[in-house]
């Protein structure tokens, strides 16, 4: 996913300005894909140029209300429906797991015991958030909903294969103490 198609997404349900998506960024897809101010606004600039969005107003202080171009909300449909996911092609947290035995048994069990805890503590703020949105009919709300549960499932697995994966750490080490015994 890129910035560009987030904002060309957000755009879609209206015009609004920087400040504006920076502020949906914040309190709603920071979890999926977080941005900042200068990110933002660069890429608004660059989606400007290329004829994507087009300065809707103007108002005090510079203010600019972006809207999107039927070419915009065309290149949005096309990577919303014809670009292939990338998917999970590069993934830190497995490429750690996978280079664990470079540590003591001790360390390799503790880093997947953080991620357990890790997991935990984010399904646990991914309901919080669940029951204090005012969820209504609006794309936003019906498809933030489904994202949300997203986070919520892929939390709860990330914690459950952590434990077993500390299990299996700790099966493996009492075989290799077995062995040497």
């Amino acid at each position: 996913m890129s910035l560009r198609h987030a904002l060309l997404g957000l755009l879609a349900e209206g015009p609004a300005s920087g400040y504006d998506l920076l502020g949906t960024f914040r309190t709603s897809l920071a979890h999926v894909w977080p941005a900042t101010q200068s990110q933002i606004y660069t890429e608004l600039t660059k989606l400007d140029a290329a004829g994507l969005t087009r300065v809707a107003s103007e108002g005090p202080r510079g203010r600019k209300t972006y809207e999107l171009t039927e070419a915009g909300r065309a290149e949005l449909r096309d990577w919303l429906l014809v670009v292939a996911p990338n998917g999970y092609r590069r993934n830190d947290i497995l490429l750690r797991v996978f280079l664990l035995g470079a540590v003591e048994w001790d360390e390799a069990r503790d880093f997947v015991h953080r991620r357990a805890e890790f997991a935990r503590a984010r399904h646990a703020e991914f309901q919080s958030t669940e029951k204090a949105t005012d969820w209504d009919g609006s794309d936003l709300s019906v498809y933030g909903r489904l994202t949300l549960e997203w986070g919520k499932r892929f939390m709860q697995m990330q914690a459950e294969w952590s434990e077993w994966a500390e299990r299996e750490i700790e099966a493996a080490r009492a075989a290799e103490d077995a062995g040497r015994g």
